[in-house]
């Protein structure tokens, strides 16, 4: 199979959707890999590397949606990029169309197969392919709320971990999944006095015991995120419903009672926000206030460690690719349910029921596409 990897063309992402050492798996399957020039130069990697890999260099984009049969990517495909995909193609990258109809329709008229990272589950229910990048979102939640924190970038003039003789910053997480762990491993770290909420009593649990007690967990309901959210000095927003729009758990009236100069960052961004005042922000300019409180709303947070982020993509998607290009698409999910539940789009048709229930479209079973 010809598996293309294109630039990606977000504002300030440069990850890379494969990296040399996944180019020298494919090439030893038998598959030919094209890479679009300058593919590495974000992640310290060179043309040159993805030669002796094995990849064949072009010179455009536009020379890979041309002629790749799978396309991999990491962030959501562009208008642009949308516009060249084709019908036949397959499209491997997160998606989280759920709160994104443009993308959702442009997709459905490109006529491609698209599936999402997201989406992907394994028997046991992880999300393997998410599952990196909430460990990274999660750990620079806690570094990019302690910088806005910092009152010339808007903050309360806060240092998270305190200093002898005064109290440390208070830090609510929502969420008690990948992200929030990390973000409370970090936080912890740096000293700040830590809660968790999670609506899951067995993950409580299992967080307490993971934090030997050093982090507060908390059962999430309307009171309890109320009540932390008024005297925290950073709230993070790790809430994930695997697919669908995130729900909105910090209301306005929340927000406006909040500390001035306190601090929110919403990783559920990128699947609409978890914060009834969040929007969409970029790494070019990251926050906005609300109430006299900081809004850090980056939908590609990982994007800032392009190094890290894509060697520990690659790490969960190459099984993947390597299925994709192996058998196919069809053959590969039609073996593996989990793997069948990223499929998203094809052929003009919506095949994730969350995606549909989002934006009141319909919703085609996937299976009969398998054959």
């Amino acid at each position: 199979m010809l598996v293309g990897v294109p630039k990606e063309i977000k504002d300030n992402e440069y990850r890379a959707g494969m990296v040399p050492t996944s180019v020298v798996e494919l090439v030893h399957h038998g598959h030919e890999v094209i890479v679009e020039t300058g593919l590495g130069l974000g992640i310290g990697v060179t043309d040159d590397d993805y030669s002796r890999a094995g990849a064949t260099i072009v010179d455009s984009a536009a020379e890979v949606f041309e002629k790749a049969e799978l396309i991999v990517k990491v962030k959501e495909p562009q208008a642009v990029e949308i516009a060249q995909l084709d019908k036949g193609q397959v499209l491997f990258t997160y998606l989280h169309l759920a709160p994104d109809l443009p993308q959702t329709e442009g997709l459905m008229k490109s006529g491609a197969t698209a599936i999402a990272y997201e989406t992907v589950y394994t028997p046991d229910g992880v999300l393997p392919l998410l599952a990196p990048m909430s460990e990274v979102a999660g750990r620079l939640a806690v570094q990019a709320g302690a910088s806005c924190l910092e009152k010339d970038n808007g903050g309360a003039g806060i240092l998270l971990g305190g200093v002898p003789g005064v109290d440390s910053a208070h830090v609510l997480i929502i969420g008690g999944g990948i992200v929030g762990e990390n973000s409370a491993f970090i936080a912890k770290g740096m000293g700040a006095q830590v809660t968790i909420l999670d609506n899951s009593v067995p993950r409580l649990r299992e967080l307490d015991n993971n934090f030997a007690g050093r982090v507060h967990c908390v059962f999430s309901n309307k009171a309890s995120i109320e009540k932390y959210a008024l005297e925290a000095d950073l709230v993070i927003g790790a809430v994930l419903v695997a697919g669908a729009a995130a729900p909105k758990l910090l209301t306005k009236n929340i927000i406006s009672g909040m500390k001035p100069g306190a601090v929110v960052v919403d990783v559920a961004i990128d699947q609409g926000g978890c914060f009834e005042t969040s929007k969409p922000t970029t790494h070019s300019d990251p926050t906005f206030l609300v109430d006299g409180v900081v809004h850090y709303c980056v939908a590609n947070m990982p994007g800032v460690v392009p190094r890290t982020s894509s060697f520990g993509l690659n790490n969960a998607t190459l099984p993947y690719i390597l299925r994709l290009a192996d058998a196919g698409w069809q053959k590969a999910l039609a073996a593996d349910p989990g793997f069948l539940a990223g499929l998203n789009v094809h052929d003009g048709h919506l095949c994730c029921e969350a995606v549909a229930q989002a934006h009141g479209l319909e919703f085609t079973d996937p299976q009969q596409f398998l054959s």
